[in-house]
């Protein structure tokens, strides 16, 4: 894919917001003095007095966006994924999970491709606390135009919402003209009928790099990008693992209580005679280096995929 456009779901994320923003005056942005990296100095520069930088303070920051909108506002709260889902955890879930408030949690730079910044700050344990949070909505987006579609999509839901963006660029594979979201629902990016390929996040653009190279041996495979974790699209799930009868999830996210955990638990209570094989981090933490290295390494390309569809 070295001719396809790249863009960081992180530059979809500022972008959505400075055009969400003209849109509806309601909408306020909260940062913790990263507003350069998690892209929301673009919605800073159009709308000044509508953007807060609360510090380097998460917890802080989560109770504040709570008040906003306990007030009618509609506030977008970013941070870092780690920062944003682990430091402040205590008041996502009692400030804004508990009393249900219209809060979106912008999470940047999720997963092992934030690269060198280490073990530290490469969080692939967010889907997994998010999720466990009752009423919260958790997604990732493929590529920038679903970043943009999701932001839009989470102010026109009345609920919090986790949205977890990447920092490194990742192939544009939706039609900005045409494309639909819609919360809850995953999406069939290509057919098949050997192996479905569940992804989300970056792992979309390698599990169809996957199916390429699954289908020069002959195995047809079926690649659905399931952008929202929670809630899970589960009849699309269930209608892969009847027709394909094998299904592979793919995440840049511990295996432990994210995307592939989903998937299992909706075949197994729905007792359809499915196997299902994990492609993600391995209950390992991450460490310092090149995200395309790492993504190698923790078995995240497509070679690996298809591997685990053979």
């Amino acid at each position: 894919m070295s001719d396809v456009k790249k863009m960081a779901t992180r530059d979809g994320y500022g972008n959505a917001l400075k055009e969400l923003g003209g849109v509806h005056d309601d909408v306020i942005v909260f940062d913790a003095d990263l507003s350069n990296a998690t892209k929301t100095n673009v919605f800073q520069k159009a709308y000044p007095e509508r953007h807060f930088n609360c510090g380097i303070a998460e917890g802080n920051m989560m109770a504040v966006a709570a008040g906003a909108a306990a007030m009618g506002l509609v506030p977008y709260a970013s941070s870092f994924a780690m920062f944003a889902s682990g430091r402040a955890f205590e008041q996502v879930r009692n400030s804004i999970g508990y009393t249900h408030l219209n809060v979106k949690i912008g999470a940047t730079h999720g997963g092992i491709s934030v690269g060198e910044d280490g073990a530290s700050h490469q969080c692939c344990e967010d889907f997994a606390l998010m999720r466990s949070i009752p009423g919260m909505v958790v997604m990732s987006p493929a590529d920038a135009v679903e970043a943009r579609a999701m932001v839009f999509a989470a102010y026109d839901y009345k609920g919090p919402v986790y949205m977890r963006f990447g920092r490194a660029p990742v192939p544009i594979i939706h039609d900005e003209e045409t494309f639909k979201f819609t919360i809850g629902k995953g999406e069939t990016l290509a057919d098949g009928t050997d192996v479905a390929i569940i992804a989300n996040g970056l792992c979309v653009a390698e599990a169809l790099g996957a199916r390429d190279i699954l289908a020069q041996e002959g195995i047809s495979a079926r690649v659905i990008n399931m952008a929202t974790v929670k809630p899970l699209d589960t009849e699309l799930v269930l209608k892969a693992a009847r027709e394909c009868k094998k299904i592979v999830t793919c995440e840049e996210h511990n295996i432990i209580g994210g995307l592939g955990e989903a998937v299992c638990a909706v075949i197994a209570e729905a007792g359809v005679p499915c196997p299902v094989k994990r492609v993600g981090v391995r209950d390992v933490f991450g460490h310092s280096g090149p995200f395309g290295p790492l993504l190698e390494e923790f078995g995240l390309t497509a070679p690996h995929i298809a591997d685990a569809c053979k």
